[in-house]
């Protein structure tokens, strides 16, 4: 189809427009497009020669099928995760992303799931793949510094660069390749997601729809300015804020994650790089965000945008980052592995929002999943995406039809968030629905109390779940981290939220957390929340 783009041939225009400009940004490592494309092509042609590829076309496969070789990253973020995508790209074959904070089980159940006909690991990390059969697999190890040793017929990255040729032997890819994604989110196991390029380069990468080349060119020509994707690469949102960035010409700036999240180093680098765009993961980051501008300023005049999404950002600590850096616009991001970059909110001082703008191809569905909605319709349904969404979920037809049904003649995907339309055309996401409590026959969303109660002054962090109750079903209980010296009973927490929602909605039962559950991106840990919960204790008088 005109106008449609593999990665590898997008980020050559980009290069052929700006060779010469810096690419990524890590640490004391500093590479322009020139050099990185160059890096990638000998990647690629180090695993082509390997035998990895294409094996089957995609107009041969089922949507939820693969037909190309694996490529399994266990990388923290460094210049290599992202060479290693692209290389892998320019060869045919598909990356994916492994979370290294799984254990070794984990780490072999999901390679044994997805396949792995490569592997690129971390050398600290090499413990982390002890019950993974290495027979037939490339294996590629990054230094680290760690010492640690390479696993058994182990190549190093920058050898395997070093002795691959210059890429010209290489396939050209197509835009029908594939992008993966392992979801990593709040609820069940992971699936992997598998997109067109073409589709997810416009849906969650930064890209025009059915741009030309000249067009392309001229975007990278003038550039994006600094992007700064401070969240591991081992999730999708950071994966799309680093090539949405590189698509537009911009330089990329990596957070080292293999150290525990500091706000002062990620202030210290946007200062220092002079970053234009800073992208977070919720109140996770915002608030220790907020607490060190609060203990001393910084030069950041160049951040014109923060990008938050994964994860809820609350009100106070938008309002808060706000007043701090008062030039500062907050967009919101809505989405998700299957559906991409949906919905977007802009908050500015004086201005906030937790409404959505949808992107092309969203909207919301009825909520029996026969029709999408008009604006206005008044009805609680689900968000939705058509269009260029992914094709399914890896080896599972099931769940692909579930989550990528057809209405009026169109395949969708449908994530599992309610949502309203309202008659602006705006949409109100309420919340996942796997999330909502049911409570005495009333639905109460989670982010809604959670948001709440995370504008108390004394409370760093909260989260909310659902517990079995004999006379309600369930009852909603709050999680809730304290600041230090700080302790409030747990009818206070309630008659707090009862301020500003309805009774039925508010906790009937608190407990007091040294510190809340969460993913290393961010997200909520709910699997923790559900397992704390019955500790809470009643919000009686």
């Amino acid at each position: 189809m005109d106008g449609e783009w593999s990665i590898p041939a997008v980020l050559d225009l980009v290069t052929a427009a700006a060779p010469e400009r810096e690419m990524l940004v890590w640490t004391s490592v500093r590479r322009t497009f020139a050099e990185v494309q160059a890096r990638t092509c000998r990647f690629g042609s180090f695993l082509h020669a390997r035998g990895l590829g294409v094996g089957e076309e995609r107009g041969g496969l089922e949507p939820w099928q693969c037909g190309q070789s694996t490529v399994a990253i266990v990388l923290s973020n460094c210049p290599s995760y992202v060479e290693t995508m692209i290389g892998a790209y320019r060869a045919r074959a598909v990356p994916y992303n492994v979370n290294h904070h799984y254990r070794p089980r984990e780490v072999a159940s999901l390679l044994a799931t997805v396949g792995a006909d490569a592997i690129v690991y971390h050398r600290r990390l090499s413990p982390l793949l002890r019950e993974v059969p290495l027979d037939g697999v490339v294996v590629v190890h990054v230094e680290d510094g760690s010492g640690v040793a390479p696993l058994h017929g182990s190549i190093g990255y920058e050898e395997a660069i070093a002795t691959a040729d210059d890429g010209a032997t290489l396939p050209a890819a197509s835009p029908d390749d594939l992008y993966l994604v392992c979801t990593g989110g709040t609820t069940g196991v992971p699936k992997g997601v598998l997109w067109r390029q073409a589709d997810v380069y416009v849906s969650g990468m930064g890209g025009m729809e059915s741009a030309a080349a000249p067009a392309i060119g001229a975007v990278a020509a003038r550039g994006a300015g600094v992007w700064f994707a401070a969240p591991p690469l081992m999730h999708a949102a950071a994966q799309w804020t680093v090539f949405a960035g590189l698509h537009n010409g911009a330089t990329v700036v990596l957070h080292d994650d293999a150290r525990p999240f500091d706000a002062r180093t990620i202030l210290e680098t946007a200062e220092r790089e002079r970053v234009s765009l800073l992208t977070v993961v919720g109140d996770a980051y915002a608030g220790p965000l907020v607490d060190e501008l609060r203990r001393r300023p910084y030069d950041l005049s160049a951040l014109a945008t923060l990008g938050t999404g994964g994860a809820y950002t609350s009100l106070a600590l938008k309002q808060a980052l706000l007043e701090l850096v008062p030039h500062l616009e907050i967009r919101d991001g809505y989405g998700s592995s299957e559906t991409g970059g949906m919905a977007f909110g802009a908050s500015r001082r004086g201005d906030h929002t937790r409404r959505f703008t949808p992107a092309a191809g969203a909207g919301v569905l009825s909520d029996d999943r026969t029709r999408f909605l008009a604006p206005g319709d008044d009805e609680v349904g689900w968000t939705a995406r058509r269009g260029r969404i992914p094709l399914g979920y890896l080896n599972d037809p099931g769940a692909t039809a579930r989550t990528f049904p057809v209405v009026d003649g169109q395949r969708v995907s449908v994530p599992g968030d309610r949502a309203r339309y309202s008659a602006d055309g705006a949409v109100e996401v309420l919340g996942r629905d796997a999330m909502v409590i049911n409570s005495g026959g009333e639905k109460v969303f989670v982010e809604e109390v959670e948001e709440v109660l995370r504008g108390h002054p004394d409370i760093v962090d909260a989260l909310v779940v659902g517990r079995p109750s004999p006379r309600f079903g369930e009852e909603v209980v709050a999680l809730v981290q304290y600041r230090p010296g700080v302790s409030l009973t747990p009818l206070e927490i309630r008659d707090f939220a009862a301020g500003q929602l309805a009774r039925f909605k508010t906790p009937r039962a608190v407990l007091a957390c040294s510190q809340i559950g969460r993913h290393p991106s961010g997200k909520a840990d709910y699997g923790w929340a559900r397992e704390v919960a019955p500790r809470a204790e009643p919000a009686t008088g």
